[in-house]
């Protein structure tokens, strides 16, 4: 039986982390949180996650940061940001850097699993071209 599809989250608000894992889990995917960039970059996880959930706004190391160190060291992860300060500059631009999508907190559930469904459509065909 092959594992469960893995999403990542990475939030450094704990209640809102929780409840990402709860909606997760809930849809039957595994799920791995990190209060951190920095400790999902240092997790065993890395290599299988097939989507990625993160804040945008986090100390240290941002979710389009994230993204874009991702990126830059060869981990094309499916990314969904979110985020409780909207910037239109920051969104363009993550956008533009090829995240899947950019949503506003609180997050609209249905909009969430709509962006989810995309994401991991993205990486069964990268997947497959592997």
């Amino acid at each position: 039986m092959p594992k469960p599809i893995l999403v990542a989250v990475v939030e450094d608000d704990r209640f809102f982390r929780d409840s990402m894992r709860r909606l997760m889990r809930a849809r039957g995917y595994r799920v791995e949180a990190f209060p951190s960039a920095a400790d999902f970059l240092a997790s065993p996880h890395l290599s299988e996650t097939a989507c990625l959930i993160a804040d945008v706004q986090m100390p240290a190391m941002t979710g389009p940061e994230l993204y874009r160190h991702l990126i830059a060291s060869g981990h094309q992860i499916p990314t969904i940001l979110v985020t409780a300060y909207a910037d239109d500059r920051v969104r363009a631009r993550a956008l533009k850097d090829g995240v899947v999508c950019y949503l506003r907190k609180p997050v609209d559930a249905k909009l969430l699993l709509g962006c989810l469904d995309a994401a991991l459509q993205s990486w069964e065909s990268a997947e497959d071209d592997s």
